[in-house]
C-alpha cells in the first residue's frame, strides 16, 4: 500500500513517499536481515529512479524539463551521502546506510539516475550496441551495488554480473513491449526491426504476426546467451550471496521461457513466469553453480 502524502511537501518528497511504499520482493525475504535490509535500501532507490518520471505524469505534470528537475534533486541527495551530508529523503538516508557500510561507490548510483535522465529524452535504440548501452546504465549498476553488499565485488564478478543484468533487462523489455508501445517507447533496435520486415505497425496489433515471433525469437535467444555467459557468476559465491544471484539468474530464465511458451507472442499478453518453473530454475542455478 502506498502512503498518503502530506500536505506542503515538495514533489521530490511526493515521489519517495510513494516508492517507499513498495513491496520488497518476496524472493528476497529468505536472506538474512543484515542483508535483506541492504537489498530493501537498494529496491527502494532503483524504484524511486523509474518512479520520478511515472509520478510526476500521473500527477499531472507532464512537463519532461520538471522530471529531469526531480531527478536533479535526487541527485543532489547521492552528492550529500559522499560528502558525508544527511540526504533529504527517507530513500537516500537509508542508501547512505548501505553505502557506508557496504563501501558502495558513487558511480554505480549515479549511472542509475542518468539512465532515468535518458528515459526522458530517447524514445528509440537505433542498434543494439545503443540498447546495451543503456542496459549498462540501467541494469547494471543494480547488480554491481549487490555484489558489495554481499562483500564479493571484484572485477571478475562484475563483469560477469553485467551479463546476467543486461539480460534480465533485455528479458523486461522483451516481456513488455506493447506496454512500453502504449507509454511511446520501443526498445527493440531498429535495425533488428529492419532485419526481420517489421514495421512500429506490426506491434500495435492484437496479436503478434509472424515477423514479429521471429523477431522475438532471436531477441530472446540473445537475451538467453547473455544469462549463460554470467551464469558462472554463481559458483564464485558462498552463503546468501549464493542464493541471490542465483535467484536473479533464475528469474530471467523463467521470465524467457515464459516468452517462448507463449510462441513468442509478446502483444496479446504478458509473459509472465510461473512460480514452478522459478522454483525449478533456481534450484538449477544454485546447484550448476557448485
Amino acid at each position: 500500500m502506498r502512503e498518503h502524502v502530506r500536505p506542503g511537501v515538495t514533489r521530490a518528497e511526493e515521489v519517495v513517499a510513494n516508492a517507499s511504499g513498495e513491496n520488497f520482493p518476496v524472493a528476497l525475504r529468505v536472506l538474512p536481515a543484515a542483508h535483506r535490509r541492504h537489498l530493501f535500501a537498494l529496491y527502494g532507490f532503483a524504484r524511486l529512479t523509474d518512479d520520478l518520471g511515472d509520478q510526476a505524469r500521473e500527477a499531472g505534470q507532464a512537463d519532461a524539463d520538471l522530471r529531469l528537475r526531480l531527478l536533479d534533486e535526487f541527485d543532489a541527495d547521492v552528492d550529500r551521502i559522499y560528502q558525508g551530508k544527511t540526504p533529504q529523503s527517507p530513500v537516500m538516508q537509508r542508501m547512505a546506510v548501505t553505502v557506508a557500510e557496504c563501501h558502495v561507490p558513487a558511480q554505480p548510483l549515479r549511472d542509475l539516475i542518468q539512465a532515468n535522465r535518458q528515459d526522458q529524452r530517447v524514445t528509440r535504440y537505433r542498434t543494439y550496441a545503443e540498447l546495451a548501452q543503456y542496459c549498462e546504465l540501467s541494469a547494471n549498476p543494480v547488480g554491481q551495488i549487490v555484489l558489495y553488499i554481499f562483500g564479493a565485488a571484484t572485477p571478475e564478478r562484475i563483469k560477469l554480473s553485467d551479463y546476467v543484468c543486461t539480460a534480465l533487462q533485455l528479458a523486461e523489455h522483451w516481456q513488455d513491449v506493447a506496454e512500453d508501445l502504449a507509454n511511446g517507447r520501443i526498445y527493440l533496435p531498429g535495425e533488428d526491426l529492419d532485419r526481420f520486415g517489421v514495421t512500429e505497425a506490426d506491434l500495435a496489433v492484437p496479436s503478434a504476426g509472424p515477423a514479429v515471433r521471429d523477431l522475438m525469437r532471436f531477441e530472446t535467444d540473445r537475451a538467453a546467451a547473455l544469462l549463460d555467459q554470467g551464469a558462472p557468476l554463481v559458483g564464485t559465491l558462498r552463503g546468501a550471496a549464493r542464493v541471490a544471484v542465483a535467484g536473479y539468474l533464475a528469474g530471467g530464465r523463467a521470465a524467457l521461457a515464459a516468452i517462448r511458451g507463449q510462441r513468442y507472442d509478446v502483444l496479446s499478453a504478458t509473459a509472465r513466469p510461473r512460480k514452478p518453473r522459478m522454483l525449478a530454475e533456481l534450484a538449477k542455478a544454485y546447484v550448476r553453480g557448485r
